[in-house]
């Protein structure tokens, strides 16, 4: 019998009633055409242009919240550079893209040269060298001929985040060692006060330049939806109000493109599964609901170690407390054993109080605090998301953890 049910399910997927071309509606898709970031891009590349006559342009710095076009944007403006280029070299362009918050690249600054070498050609192992070892081979790589070189590192402000400051600075000051190259850097941030909390020294050498993406409204995500939903999807399949409904959505979520491409293609696949001849407005409401899961669990299997390890201590307490509340104070204890059995560095208990905040700004805990009177005060806290969730957050954290 259920041979059969499966059979009618792959017969149904077969006859594809819905996608014309899913791709359109993927995050990895380039599209030619970037509507509503035209000014950007045209700044983007009055800064970079100088590298078509040999010249090492301004250190830039995007930012902007996540899906507001950033890195489409760069990459266009780089693959239009390289195309001109190729007319006109002088001088060999290279523009290399890194995102820093792929796992296991930007753990530490070693990691994160390796991963360029790499893309340069070159080869270092995974560990065992002295970091200025890494250094010299990245300087001796890419001095190795007369070029121009364009970092683009997306999401910096991970990298930063789990290293420090000083990788950054140490890159955007190689070029006085260089004798042949010439080095520009592209930062890309979600964050938009990541430049505030940089040292000073820092921001001066990376930020020369500086363009910010305002988020997109709700007209435009809608244009920007209906320009794709139309080579997507085949015709009559967008019921009345989904675009709108998706704009609105994803407007509310600081006008994020990806999120609300993402909305729309999911409800494309849950409209598969129902059979249904139109995606409708529920549809959008359960991707919805499906996005919102997968954001936490996203967050929480990023997180380096330390924010994996505050949150466990909060999982396990919440778990054995039942309906009693939790305070920081106890996080921090629960935390200590734990990185006494896993052979970890204990944080301060300022800085876990940091992740604790951290956590409560991603939705992840709610905190309350509570005045004790001449006591001072406390924080109570209470873990904000769905059991289904708890079950496969407290897998990713036991897996990364290696602790039972």
């Amino acid at each position: 019998m259920i041979h059969k049910e499966v059979e009618g399910i792959f017969d149904s997927f077969d006859n594809n009633t819905i996608f014309r071309d899913k791709s359109m509606l993927q995050s990895n898709y380039k599209p030619e055409q970037i509507p509503h970031r035209e000014d950007q891009i045209k700044q983007i590349a009055s800064i970079l242009a100088p590298v078509l006559r040999g010249e090492k342009p301004s250190n830039l710095f995007l930012y902007g919240k996540t899906g507001t076009g950033k890195t489409l944007s760069i990459n266009y403006v780089g693959e239009e550079l390289q195309k001109r280029h190729l007319k006109d070299s002088s001088v060999k362009l290279r523009i290399e893209y890194l995102n820093c918050k792929l796992r296991k690249v930007s753990d530490t600054e070693y990691r994160i040269l390796a991963e360029l070498i790499k893309k340069l050609g070159g080869e270092v192992p995974q560990t065992g060298l002295p970091t200025q070892a890494v250094y010299s081979k990245f300087i001796e790589l890419i001095d190795s001929e007369k070029q121009m070189v364009v970092l683009i590192l997306d999401e910096i402000d991970q990298a930063v985040k789990k290293i420090s400051s000083d990788f950054l600075y140490n890159l955007t000051r190689l070029n006085s060692e260089l004798s042949n190259t010439q080095l520009c850097i592209v930062g890309i941030s979600n964050n938009l006060t990541f430049l505030d909390e940089l040292d000073p020294r820092v921001r001066s050498s990376l930020s020369e330049e500086e363009i910010v993406f305002p988020p997109y409204n709700a007209l435009q995500l809608q244009d920007i939806l209906s320009k794709r939903a139309e080579k997507s999807f085949k015709e009559n399949i967008v019921g009345e109000g989904v675009i709108q409904k998706c704009a609105a959505f994803a407007a509310r979520e600081h006008g994020d493109a990806r999120r609300a491409l993402d909305l729309l293609r999911i409800a494309g696949e849950l409209c598969e599964r129902d059979r249904s001849k139109k995606i409708l407005l529920k549809h959008i409401d359960e991707a919805n609901n499906k996005i919102e899961r997968d954001k936490i669990l996203d967050v929480i299997s990023s997180e380096p170690k330390q924010f994996q390890m505050v949150l466990h201590s909060i999982i396990q307490l919440s778990e054995k407390n039942k309906d009693k509340p939790i305070f920081t104070g106890d996080v921090y204890n629960l935390y200590q054993e734990i990185c006494e059995k896993t052979k970890t560095e204990v944080l301060t208990q300022r800085r876990v109080s940091d992740i604790v905040q951290e956590f409560d700004m991603l939705g992840i805990i709610n905190v309350r605090v509570i005045s004790k009177g001449r006591g001072g005060r406390m924080r109570e806290i209470k873990l904000a998301i769905a059991n289904n969730i708890i079950k496969k957050a407290k897998e990713i954290v036991k897996e990364s953890l290696g602790y039972g």
